[in-house]
């Protein structure tokens, strides 16, 4: 089913949160939407710099949208984390649904010259922009300083821009695979309290589930996860190469990773999605 509408403002009007998932093939985007339809939830299928490093843009939407379009629940796809204009362009054309300008390392005034900018190319063909102001580090190559989302700046982004979607740093660090961060709920309040925007959490696979709970009843909209599918496939993977050293035919052994690639996923579609007692 084509995502067509803006299912992550819905979401956080509603004390639900969209989930959104790095995906790396067709192996681990059908696990996800097979997982998406038992939890008869929306969800994304996001491409990050990695992916995007091995396979062009065009050949991507392609893929992920034929898988989309089958679907029994809307499934969107998405431009992950990006600088270059050029390359976002090419995603809107190409047919994803929502993209990404990452302009968190920008001065603000430019971060909110270019969000504007393509803000209006993107919402021509009725695409979704997703913005971000502070910084989310990655913990796979040694960052460690978080610069917290101001709540000033994010004003600004409101009022100054026709964004979608605000991704905000509270705590939350990318690619965590051993440890849990705890969300900073009093900075999260003030950006709430300064613009309406729907929110966006990256680096949720370090997000404990205590607080993902907390985090639905906020304008949290959408939480971004890699980590936690990527080890879980490659863990079982390796378990599969360990005790099976004559099998050579990878889809005998990604059955295996794939099917546990499904049921996280569905673990985390269902706790973002369902109703909250």
């Amino acid at each position: 089913m084509k995502w067509e509408q803006d299912y992550v403002a819905q979401a956080a009007q509603r004390q639900r949160i969209v989930a959104g998932f790095n995906v790396f093939g067709y192996e681990d985007a059908q696990a996800v939407i097979r997982a998406a339809e038992r939890a008869d939830a929306p969800v994304l299928l996001m491409l990050n710099r990695d992916a995007r490093a091995v396979m062009a843009i065009e050949h991507w939407a392609a893929l992920l949208n034929s898988l989309a379009e089958s679907s029994r629940v809307p499934v969107g796809i998405h431009l992950d984390h990006c600088t270059e204009i050029k390359t976002i362009i090419r995603a809107i054309d190409a047919g994803f649904t929502s993209v990404m300008f990452d302009g968190s390392h920008f001065p603000i005034t430019e971060n909110l010259k270019i969000t504007q900018e393509v803000a209006q190319h993107a919402h021509k063909k009725n695409i979704f922009l997703e913005a971000e102001l502070g910084t989310v580090p990655y913990s796979d190559i040694g960052e460690t300083e978080i610069n917290l989302t101001d709540p000033e700046e994010a004003r600004k982004m409101q009022e100054q821009t026709q964004v979608d979607w605000l991704a905000v740093s509270v705590g939350n660090i990318h690619r965590l695979a051993t440890r849990k961060v705890s969300i900073q709920f009093p900075v999260l309040q003030q950006i709430e309290d300064s613009c309406q925007l729907p929110l966006v959490i990256h680096g949720a696979s370090g997000v404990k589930d205590e607080e993902i709970s907390q985090l639905k009843k906020t304008r949290v909209g959408k939480m971004n996860f890699g980590t936690v599918l990527r080890k879980t496939f490659g863990d079982c993977l390796r378990s599969e190469m360990r005790e099976k050293p004559d099998e050579f035919d990878r889809l005998r052994l990604f059955r295996d990773p794939v099917a546990q690639v499904e049921e996280q996923a569905f673990h985390i579609i269902h706790m973002l999605w369902q109703e909250e007692k």
